[in-house]
């Protein structure tokens, strides 16, 4: 038969060992508790990086889609067909380059710079529409920005509204 006294050194290191243990079980779960905040914290950083980075390629893309900065693009020896399809396809291209913005910019936001951009393509072909007799690229590009500046300047606009949102989000 065993004694109790057998048994006291392992109830004692027991006694003793406890209380450590739960200060450990309480320190690695205020370990874990504080990292996941951190990764918390990290993810809307970088969310919000994201939001803004998205918000300052569309403003660069609508203003480089403003008239002013279309009608310098190409070479002046082209005729107006020509300087109309280069620029509807850079239009086109710069856009698709950046859809996936459209990931962290408002849906009314996305939907104004759509807009934009079917707008300015409209432009261009109704300006060329509207002339009588075979004008030369010089004259067409003045033409194609006084009726941009007679119209509403959506694309000022648009960028307006991207600024008040991104003013909310940071």
């Amino acid at each position: 038969m065993t004694s109790f006294s057998e048994y006291l050194p392992y109830a004692f290191a027991l006694i003793i060992a406890i209380p450590f243990l739960v200060l450990l079980r309480q320190f690695v779960h205020s370990y874990i508790k504080l990292k996941n905040q951190e990764i918390k914290l990290l993810s809307v950083k970088s969310n919000s990086e994201n939001k803004t980075h998205s918000y300052e390629r569309m403003t660069l893309f609508l203003e480089r889609m403003k008239p002013s900065n279309l009608i310098q693009k190409f070479d002046k020896e082209l005729a107006v067909h020509e300087f109309i399809f280069l620029t509807e396809k850079t239009i086109n291209e710069e856009f698709d380059y950046n859809s996936s913005q459209q990931l962290y910019i408002s849906k009314n936001s996305w939907q104004n710079i759509v807009n934009c951009k079917n707008a300015m393509i409209d432009l261009l072909h109704k300006t060329y529409g509207g002339l009588n007799n075979n004008p030369n690229l010089e004259e067409f590009k003045t033409i194609f920005l006084v009726n941009y500046m007679n119209d509403n300047d959506y694309i000022t606009e648009t960028i307006e509204d991207l600024r008040r949102e991104i003013l909310i989000i940071a």
